[in-house]
């Protein structure tokens, strides 16, 4: 029974000691009373109504003491044995001006529920203020057994100043530290704003007005770039609920852990992504998953930001979902890639366990210059989709310089990627391919926007490395492949233009060049040469004169073996998926999108619609007819001319999904939803791989949405 008592004893210490590491510690001449943080004025008691400053700061803490000192009555037992200690209160003065124990720490229970008794006996006082609002504030107190009042403890002082000599001074730098309110200086970082497509649209109108000189297609977008047309702090503080508890503003609206000071800030908060559903074509009972993660950000200065998030997932998807993230699993024994996360190990028979993190640390040295390096997912386009380079695939190291001047933003980006075929593994290594693209944003006018788009993929063949040739921003890949060897990379080249319509409207386009011979396009021959892609879009803001409600409507078409390569490894790939659209090459797909929000609620609903051109991989028929890009285009080509889209195993696909919920917390926009999807999968012939099949998935769940994850295969 001691032991437990011990244990109880050093768990409420430990508990009172972290409570304590976010207080500021401020010693006062004549009080052992520390503010929890500066407020704009400390709380008034009927005594001090006519004081301010320094001297309302000081009667506050003369009037707590003399009442602690008045009312405190030591247990009986320990004034026999004429004990001598402390008993230290952590304590809130809230929004009303009524006093709240925190915690207590006392040598035993009756000291703490007496120190307890006495802070409820506080009569109501006038709040501190700040920014001329009430607000709660913090305290701590140090009650010394035997009792003094607020003169003792002031004479006492004098006394020990009087004694010290100059060397024996403390050292007070620590203590001197300061810790402000926190304000969400996050709103005005250069911190990157977690891409995700439902959470974008509620700005997305206001990124796009007639006349704004930013560049919407280079994503994500940091929050310093938002906040100049859209004023994210502002929406943020209007869906604070009006709650006072510690435990309360934490589920809301805060983060969990907040700290501002004179030139830094930091957050701390759990990330979870827990979903159960049912799904109608797994035998399964159930689908799930179920994410812990933690997230760190901060910024030191104005100039540097960072964000670093650590996933441990397990999950079970519908069938189709699961079936593809199988299909192309990687070499070594492992089970599958979950497509836009990452390598899969087994859980338990029929589920996968799949790690993530991602990171990202910007330097912004001026205002035309940011530099990025990370561990994570880009995108350039306008629309749901990107032909030039998608967020769909594993996270991957890059290093990014976005550059703003004039009408021009210019995004350099170079990439570390994977290809995890055994076809090139060694000694249980994966083969380490490069990327370097670079994508210039130009506003002609108030209304247009062009984009040019330049991307080369290579391999480390001769040790050949990350080539030194890549690393100026301002040159044109494709000569330089040229000069390294011709068949030693692969390059894209891609155009993409906006145009507002109105300040309702948006037109967008892109356009992807993989390879392109004239001759061939001037004799109408549809040769597999002629590989591109393009993109065709509308955007509807405030559709119907309904506020907040965005339609969409996209386009795209891609011809067989965009994407792929006579080399296999530079295909335009990653972890066994794309780096462009999801569905790789031979395909072409309609999606219509609509977005709502008010307040905390959301809806979105999506339709896909398309048509695939798959390989039948029989014994009959092997060919490669130019859908899967980890295929080289110059092996088993079934046609030289007369190549389009939906060749192969010509493959009809539904897709309907519809979410919507209830946003709980907006600062890591954690959502409770509940979602639908319907999917219909109809090959012209079935085979092992690829067979007629109808998915109903029902979900619910709690979810940080903080990258886009895709269902739509």
């Amino acid at each position: 029974m001691k032991t437990q008592t011990y244990v109880n004893k050093l768990l409420l210490s430990f508990a009172f000691i972290l409570s304590s590491l976010f207080t500021f510690s401020q010693e006062n001449g004549n009080s052992s009373i520390k503010p929890g943080f500066t407020a704009e004025q400390f709380p008034v008691f009927p005594n001090c109504e006519n004081l301010r400053s320094k001297d309302l700061e000081n009667c506050f803490y003369r009037e707590v003491q003399n009442f602690v000192y008045n009312n405190f009555q030591v247990p009986e037992n320990l004034k026999q044995n004429n004990y001598k200690g402390e008993v230290k209160v952590l304590f809130e003065v809230d929004q009303e001006g009524e006093f709240k124990v925190i915690y207590v720490n006392a040598v035993n229970d009756e000291l703490s529920k007496e120190a307890t008794r006495v802070f409820d006996k506080f009569d109501k006082i006038k709040p501190s203020t700040f920014s001329g609002k009430p607000t709660y504030s913090k305290y701590t107190i140090s009650i010394d057994i035997p009792l003094k009042n607020a003169d003792q403890l002031a004479a006492e002082a004098l006394a020990a100043a009087e004694i010290l000599k100059p060397e024996e001074k403390p050292m007070t730098e620590l203590d001197s530290i300061v810790y402000k309110k926190y304000t969400n200086p996050e709103f005005q970082s250069h911190l990157n704003i977690p891409f995700s497509h439902s959470y974008y649209a509620q700005f997305d109108g206001a990124m796009n007005k007639i006349g704004s000189n930013n560049h919407t297609a280079s994503k994500p977008f940091t929050y310093t770039e938002v906040s100049k047309y859209y004023n994210l702090k502002a929406v943020n503080e209007s869906l604070q609920k009006n709650v006072s508890s510690w435990l309360g503003r934490k589920f809301w609206n805060e983060n969990m852990v907040q700290i501002q000071g004179e030139d830094y800030w930091f957050t701390l908060n759990p990330i979870l992504d827990l979903q159960m559903g049912k799904a109608s074509d797994i035998d399964a009972s159930y689908t799930y998953v179920n994410t812990r993660a933690l997230n760190f950000r901060g910024g030191l200065g104005k100039q540097i930001n960072f964000t670093t998030t650590f996933f441990e997932s397990q999950g079970r998807f519908a069938g189709y979902f699961n079936n593809y993230a199988e299909s192309i699993k990687p070499s070594g024994g492992n089970p599958a890639i979950v497509p836009g996360i990452g390598i899969a190990k087994r859980f338990k028979e029929d589920a996968y366990d799949f790690p993530l993190a991602d990171a990202n640390i910007t330097f912004a040295p001026s205002k035309i210059f940011d530099l990025q390096l990370g561990y994570g997912r880009n995108f350039i386009g306008d629309g749901y989709r990107s032909l030039l380079e998608g967020d769909g695939a594993s996270p991957y190291p890059y290093f990014k310089i976005n550059t703003n001047f004039w009408k021009i933003k210019y995004t350099n980006t170079y990439m570390w990627l994977k290809d995890v075929r055994p076809d090139v593994t060694a000694e249980k290594t994966y083969a380490t391919k490069f990327m370097a693209n670079h994508y210039l944003s130009w506003n002609v006018s108030n209304r247009l926007n062009l984009g040019f788009f330049e991307s080369v993929v290579w391999s480390n063949s001769n040790d050949r490395g990350f080539d030194i040739n890549f690393v100026n921003p301002i040159i044109f890949y494709r000569a330089v492949e040229f000069g390294s060897s011709s068949k030693s990379g692969n390059a894209l080249l891609g155009i993409t233009g906006k145009y507002k319509w109105n300040n309702n409207i948006n037109l967008y386009t892109q356009f992807l060049i993989d390879e392109f011979s004239v001759s061939d396009i001037g004799a109408g021959e549809k040769s597999w040469k002629n590989k591109f892609g393009y993109q065709i879009g509308a955007k509807y803001f405030d559709a119907f004169k309904v506020k907040d409600l965005l339609v969409q409507v996209e386009y795209n078409h891609v011809r067989p073996y965009v994407y792929s390569h006579s080399a296999v490894i530079t295909n335009y790939g990653h972890n066994n998926q794309s780096m462009g659209h999801q569905w790789g090459g031979n395909f072409e797909e309609l999606v219509v999108i609509s977005r709502y929000h008010k307040g905390r609620y959301f809806a979105d609903a999506k339709l896909t619609t398309g048509t695939r051109g798959l390989d039948f991989d029989t014994a009959a028929d092997s060919y490669n007819y130019g859908g899967n890009i980890y295929k080289s285009y110059d092996e088993k080509r079934p046609y030289d001319k007369g190549v389009k889209v939906g060749q192969g195993n010509k493959t009809s696909i539904f897709i309907a999904d519809v979410q919507a919920g209830y946003l709980i917390n907006p600062i890591t926009n954690l959502k409770l939803f509940g979602s639908f999807i319907y999917r219909n999968f109809d090959p012209t012939q079935e085979t092992a791989a690829t067979f007629k099949q109808s998915t109903t998935w029902f979900s619910i769940g709690l979810r940080s949405d903080i990258f886009n994850w895709y269902f739509d295969y």
